[in-house]
């Protein structure tokens, strides 16, 4: 029973979120391609072997494979064609029509952007729909209260003030002030406040605070020491949600990158990464929240996904994005032997994450720490 419990709790809701992910992203690739004259062969949700897949009228193939990590889109002329002698077999015309290989650097640069365009597309898409029928989170940034000894009472900030921007970005609503101050615990931020019409501004040192979050794993946070009402809800019109919901993910996607920027430097810790079984602790945790908040943390999820789809690393779709790049400066591809040799250590710096943020995730499993 408890292994049922398992699987219908994690297992069943990870499986969803991701398989929609993957699929919003691979289909990202296959509709540029299409549209590029490209003949696609596979697409497949998971490597390895086919559970079930069919075959359409364009002659690709499609299917779910039997482990969930992701997915890929297979494009005629990708690799080299080559005979059973192992040498490369010419194409004929009507075969250079629909290759990959034999499109423009322009195409073949749309074709692999599309990945984690969709998924940003995805992403402003569900949170314009949110902010459309159920409203987005908008309390005003005025302090309600400055807590005793925080880094608000501190840095001399008063309740009434209204906080207008922080490190030069504007700022409209409370949402966006924790956004930022969370990410930056013991950093000094400058924060400008509209006190009685007059422009103040103030040093500020969000105080840290280690806190779990709702699967048990501790992260670092900071903390201004202010507080608000309840939080408010307001609609918006579709070109409105439109525009907040652009605004709202380029706001997760600024924090993303910075927060693995921290990572980097050293002043996050790198525990604070997660892989596939942190990701299926939260989506559980989601999915019994409900429907809005699983599709919240779908949105959520498809930014990230498109931001690291963008790493430029080889192997991943921002590794092929710098080799085109290094085409259009050169005149012409870099030769097969430094892409062969950039794949391989493309393909081990992405298992080596993977196996970090794996073992990451078991050790941060409570049964370890009891």
């Amino acid at each position: 029973m408890e292994i049922l419990a398992v699987l219908w709790d994690y297992v069943l809701p990870f499986l969803v979120v991701l398989t929609v992910l993957v699929f919003v992203h691979e289909l990202g690739h296959y509709w540029v391609a299409r549209r590029c004259g490209v003949r696609v062969e596979v697409f497949s949700v998971g490597f390895g072997p086919e559970i079930v897949g069919w075959t359409d009228k364009a002659d690709t193939r499609w299917k779910i494979s039997a482990i969930p990590l992701g997915g890929y889109v297979k494009m005629f002329g990708e690799g080299e064609q080559s005979s059973d002698g192992g040498l490369p077999q010419p194409l004929t015309a009507a075969e250079r029509q629909v290759s990959f290989r034999h499109k423009s650097l322009g195409q073949r640069a749309a074709i692999v952007f599309a990945g984690p365009a969709a998924n940003f597309i995805f992403a402003i898409l569900i949170l314009s729909c949110l902010f459309i029928f159920l409203g987005q989170p908008f309390t005003p940034a005025e302090i309600g209260t400055v807590l005793e000894d925080s880094a608000a009472d501190k840095a001399g900030l008063e309740p009434g003030d209204l906080i207008v921007r922080i490190d030069g970005d504007e700022i409209e609503r409370f949402e966006e002030v924790q956004q930022i101050i969370r990410l930056n615990p013991e950093t000094t931020v400058e924060i400008v406040v509209l006190r009685n019409g007059t422009e103040f501004t103030y040093e500020v040192t969000p105080t840290l605070r280690e806190m779990k979050d709702r699967v048990g794993n501790t992260v670092r946070i900071g903390l201004l020491g202010v507080t608000r009402e309840g939080v408010a809800f307001r609609k918006h019109g579709p070109m409105k949600a439109l525009w907040h919901a652009l605004k709202e993910t380029w706001g997760l996607s600024k924090s993303t990158l910075q927060a693995v920027g921290q990572i980097i430097v050293g002043t996050r810790s790198s525990d604070e990464l997660g892989g596939p079984i942190k990701i299926a602790q939260m989506s559980g945790e989601v999915w019994k929240l409900g429907a809005v908040s699983l599709i919240s943390f779908m949105a959520l999820l498809s930014i990230n996904l498109g931001l690291i789809n963008l790493f430029p690393i080889p192997m991943l779709d921002g590794g092929h994005l710098l080799f085109f790049a290094f085409e259009a400066v050169r005149g012409r591809p870099l030769g097969e032997r430094v892409q062969e040799y950039g794949f391989r250590i493309g393909v081990v710096l992405v298992f080596s994450l993977m196996l970090f943020v794996i073992i990451n995730d078991l050790v941060s499993i409570p049964i370890w720490n009891t």
